[in-house]
């Protein structure tokens, strides 16, 4: 019997990790956030908000796919647009206080997967895993709001 093949290796890690996501921001009030949301809360500059089109980039999905999820966070209070004041054709989003509250508990998840997850396979093979991932993700550097 053959290995499982890369593509399904990763969409399955990637299954885990949106599932898991989703448990633990249902637990901690958040029933309403799905995984695919996360791509705003991890990307977004938490102080000064974010052009549509820059989270787009960052999070390397189409502009049309980004509104999307904008606008459902919008929908449910995590985010807001504001006028770009160097652009009056252009939105910013930004972050409510929900969407603060939010974004820190998303970034904590993560934080905390990921630590884990350093812990299970050790330094090591966590850096090695890191490496491979980015080469397959075409060199994507980590682009984190501050």
């Amino acid at each position: 019997m053959s290995p499982p093949d890369l593509a399904r290796l990763l969409l399955e890690a990637h299954r885990a990790l949106a599932a898991e996501l989703a448990r633990a921001l249902t637990e901690r009030g958040y029933p309403d956030v799905r995984p695919g949301h996360a791509v705003v809360f991890l990307h977004i500059d938490r102080r000064s908000g974010t052009r549509l089109t820059e989270l787009a980039r960052r999070a390397r999905v189409t502009k049309q796919g980004m509104m999307l999820v904008v606008d459902e966070l919008e929908q449910r209070g995590y985010v807001r647009r504001v006028p770009d004041p160097e652009d009056a054709r252009a939105k910013i989003v930004r972050l409510t206080a929900r969407g603060r509250r939010l974004a820190a508990e998303v970034r904590r998840l993560v934080a905390a997967i990921e630590s884990r997850t350093r812990r299970e396979l050790g330094e090591r093979r966590f850096e090695t895993l890191r490496e491979a991932l980015r080469l397959i993700a075409g060199g994507a550097e980590e682009d984190v709001g501050s």
